[in-house]
């Protein structure tokens, strides 16, 4: 197993591609049951060597063919740039694909243009996968490499999110006692891992009730003040009314005298 492993994948398996280190054995969601369901063919009207095209991703949805010619010309003679847009509103979808005449300039590229900031947003750039990469499945089955945390939907073994190196344990055991030990501190560590999590989900609810009770009393705090600005103010009324009642009392008794 160690001896096979690559922090980037040969072979694309749905399964592995969930994995952090390639090891996971059972999909851990929906997805990845989608993708390892799904019987994906490339898409027969592509043109071009897929062995001497890129994958540019993360662009801004202002920038142009002509844009990406002018960027990628930079690292040798380009065949072509497909810009892919929605069939309906023709709008970018933010991805594209550069085909080069000469392979020392697709590395090149690759090793130049990647994270390069093009109309203020900061370039994927990978090599095409759909037509190379052995059993690949697009993001829009459950498969796909990369993602963000938010979605949910992580996949590694590309460029983006490489394979971490797997801890081999049962190699530094003895062989009779490793693959008990093994199963045992699995099933610690998914113990420890459960337990964390819970107590890092009663931490969440005392901040989120703790903010709530600051909030309520920041609240009685605002109408407390409020309410006493407002007594005071009326007080004030009433002892300004009762000074200009005893002035008019003081003139009507002087006036008879």
């Amino acid at each position: 197993m160690m001896n096979e492993w690559s922090p980037v994948a040969q072979v694309y398996d749905p399964l592995r591609a969930g994995s952090i280190d390639g090891t996971d054995v059972e999909p851990h969601d929906r997805a990845v049951w989608r993708a390892m369901l799904a019987r994906y063919q490339p898409n027969k009207g592509v043109t071009g060597d897929p062995h001497l095209t890129l994958f540019v991703a993360r662009l801004n949805p202002q920038t142009s063919e002509d844009k990406l010619q002018e960027v990628f010309s930079k690292f040798g003679d380009v065949r072509r740039v497909r810009l892919v847009r929605d069939i309906v509103t023709g709008f970018s979808k933010r991805y594209g694909f550069v085909e080069y005449k000469e392979e020392r300039s697709v590395k090149r590229a690759w090793r130049d243009a990647n994270k390069l900031v093009v109309d203020q947003y900061e370039l994927f750039v990978d090599y095409e996968q759909e037509r190379t990469l052995q059993g690949w499945i697009p993001r829009r089955l459950g498969g796909g490499q990369g993602g963000n945390k938010e979605s949910g939907q992580l996949r590694f073994g590309g460029r983006d999110r490489p394979f971490r190196k797997p801890i081999n344990l049962a190699s530094m055991m003895p062989q009779n006692r490793a693959a008990d030990r093994w199963d045992a501190s699995s099933g610690r560590e998914e113990r420890q891992r459960d337990q964390a999590q819970d107590r890092e989900h009663g931490r969440w609810r005392e901040r989120k009730n703790d903010w709530g009770r600051g909030n309520e009393q920041n609240d009685r705090g605002y109408y407390k003040e409020k309410r006493d600005s407002k007594h005071h103010r009326d007080r004030s009324r009433e002892k300004d009314s009762n000074r200009k009642e005893d002035r008019r009392h003081r003139d009507s008794h002087r006036d008879r005298e």
